[in-house]
């Protein structure tokens, strides 16, 4: 688990730079997570690391393979200085757990939900998520391990999250990128869904 870690934390400073700010989080019964802040100009990433600790099992199955199955970790952008997103790090590390304390399997086009704002007065409370490999490529591990997905996170309103689970995943990144929304706009609004 450790060595692994190390890998995934040597990933992410590579593709995204030193972290300026790092938290940790244990939540009873689960492994440690810690959310990594990273800042370059006006965008500021968080990332969690912890979550490819131990492989996603399908909570169906009998006894969970403690090697196989889909590894990931989970980044969020946005732009600084215009909301308290610092305060992202508790939810994020939530969503990090969940795959542990939920039996979760996160894959893009998932929605997660916290149940509450991600930050203090944020219209977010859940996230969809995005394809991976885009600004943190997957990390491959030693056979038979999976490798580790870097999954970024799009905030969602309780709107777009309800218009999501109506049309899919797909249809509002279309609507997203049609009405050319800044998904890395702390203070955006909801996308016009008529």
């Amino acid at each position: 688990m450790a060595e692994i870690l190390a890998l995934v934390e040597a990933r992410l400073r590579a593709a995204l730079g030193e972290p300026d700010a790092r938290a940790a989080v244990t939540f009873l019964g689960t492994d440690r997570f810690e959310v990594l802040r990273f800042t370059e100009g006006d965008l500021v990433r968080y990332a969690t690391l912890g979550m490819s600790a131990q492989p996603m099992t399908d909570p169906t199955a009998v006894v969970a393979d403690p090697v196989r199955g889909p590894r990931a970790e989970l980044v969020l952008t946005v732009r600084g200085g215009l909301a308290p997103t610092d305060k992202l790090l508790r939810p994020l590390a939530v969503l990090a757990a969940s795959p542990q304390v939920e039996g979760l399997i996160v894959a893009p086009g998932a929605s997660l939900d916290v149940g509450e704002p991600l930050w203090d007065g944020a219209p977010f409370t859940s996230v969809l998520v995005a394809e991976p490999g885009g600004l943190v490529e997957d990390l491959v591990l030693d056979d038979p391990m999976d490798p580790v997905s870097f999954f970024p996170l799009l905030p969602m309103t309780a709107n777009e999250a309800a218009w999501k689970r109506v049309h899919g995943a797909a249809a509002l990144q279309e609507r997203w990128l049609a009405r050319g929304t800044d998904l890395r706009d702390p203070l955006r609004t909801a996308v016009a869904l008529d």
